[in-house]
């Protein structure tokens, strides 16, 4: 049944399906569609419409590529039964109390499963703990379809790469790990996957150490930027500039470059709660990965209470202060707002009763109002401020000058919160700026 599968589907005989067109499925689509036969499936319509309309919501490829993209979108989910490999790539976030939410991949499966045919692969992508792809969504895709797996239908998982709003580590530059159920599903995932990932491909001992290896690499990344914020806030108190720190001990070759910063997003702020659940689940407490994550948690509370405190030592009136904040999506140059830590300084300041006007020329500003209800102004209207907070290291704030900033204030002196570090501390300084960063 899978003897010639990779070449039926080089052949153009069989179909490509990805379920989920994101930040991270939809790059998948328009990479394999120069390729092979790709459905490209989304239970939103209305976001259906965009990329049959030629534009891209993500700017993950842009409006031109999708242009030209022979990718076959629907919202219809029976065209998937045109389809034989399945590329599931939907978001698993977490829930308010931090623990999984799996209602996206499970809802997939779903729809999977009621179009799956015999014969057919499906992979994973969705970062998840170790043990979801075969103790929850095989069974589900059993149940769905009626067909029973390893029989009827293989299954794999190859963990998603994609750095959104990163135009060097993409698809085809990132080594792509892949595992499945046995040695023949594996190697037909890896064919597949080298059609489009020239970096070549990293096979995976199993699907749970491929689920594991996911989710420490986030985990790693969170725990490491958790100690910068650490030393940040030690070093804010002995009145040390922690940039200044780092770029010493920075010329040592074996220090780890991280940054202190807000962590939001659909990952590094996410995945770790997913191994830590699991952890719990097999009665272990996690210390070290749970104690970064409060620490990152907390951090945009931390930057609302040091401009409260900057506001101060500057004799503003703090409860009639006005705040303008520069970037509200989770990283720069992407406009998903997602989890964001930027809205956790929006309602910090507003237990000060501070005004916070939120500018963001990259941010997806429907995203915003249906998940935050915050209205954006233009960086025009960004006028007599007494406070500014830059959040998000956007092109377009790296290129402002100090006649650029000194537009944003009224007069008196001026408090600027420098999250990222993009700005020269001893020019704002010595034009009289209170200037705090990270």
């Amino acid at each position: 049944m899978y003897a010639d599968f990779y070449k039926r589907l080089v052949a153009q005989e069989e179909k490509l399906s990805l379920i989920g067109l994101g930040y991270v499925g939809m790059p998948i689509a328009v990479a394999f569609s120069k390729k092979v036969k790709v459905i490209g499936y989304d239970c939103n319509a209305a976001k259906i419409e965009q990329y049959k309309n030629g534009h891209d919501p993500t700017k993950e490829v842009g409006d031109h590529t999708i242009r030209e993209a022979e990718v076959e979108f629907t919202a219809d989910a029976t065209k998937l039964r045109e389809a034989k490999f399945h590329i599931v790539a939907v978001p698993t976030p977490v829930n308010k109390d931090h623990t999984p939410d799996l209602a996206p991949v499970i809802g997939a499966s779903c729809t999977l499963g009621r179009n799956l045919v015999k014969g057919s692969i499906v992979v994973f992508e969705s970062t998840v703990y170790p043990g979801v792809t075969e103790d929850i969504c095989i069974p589900v895709l059993e149940k769905e379809s009626g067909l029973k797996c390893g029989r009827d239908f293989k299954v794999g998982y190859s963990p998603e790469r994609i750095n959104p709003g990163d135009k060097t580590h993409r698809l085809e530059t990132i080594k792509k790990v892949v595992s499945g159920m046995d040695e023949e599903t594996l190697d037909i995932v890896a064919e597949v996957y080298q059609l489009v990932v020239d970096a070549g491909v990293y096979r995976a001992e199993n699907i749970k150490v491929a689920e594991a290896a996911k989710v420490i690499e986030n985990s790693q990344r969170d725990i490491n930027i958790a100690f910068m914020n650490e030393l940040s806030m030690i070093f804010n108190k002995m009145g040390i500039d922690t940039k200044s720190v780092l770029e010493a001990a920075g010329t040592k070759w074996n220090f780890l470059k991280f940054y202190p910063g807000l962590v939001g997003g659909h990952c590094i702020g996410v995945d770790p709660y997913y191994l830590t659940y699991k952890a719990e689940m097999m009665g272990y407490h996690s210390r070290v990965i749970l104690s970064g994550r409060q620490i990152n948690d907390d951090m945009g509370k931390y930057v609302a209470e040091n401009c409260v405190k900057n506001l101060i030592a500057a004799n503003k009136d703090v409860k009639n202060a006005k705040v303008a904040i520069l970037g509200f999506t989770f990283k720069e140059n992407c406009p998903d707002t997602r989890n964001t830590k930027v809205i956790d300084i929006v309602r910090e300041l507003e237990q000060y009763n501070i005004s916070s006007f939120v500018s963001d020329p990259q941010a997806d500003k429907e995203e915003a109002r249906q998940l935050y209800e915050v209205e954006f102004i233009d960086m025009d209207a960004v006028r007599n401020m007494d406070a500014v907070i830059l959040a998000v290291a956007h092109d377009e704030f790296k290129i402002l000058d100090i006649n650029d900033m000194n537009r944003f204030f009224k007069r008196g002196i001026k408090v600027l919160l420098d999250i990222k570090g993009i700005l020269n501390r001893k020019e704002y300084e010595d034009e009289g700026y209170h200037y705090w960063r990270l």
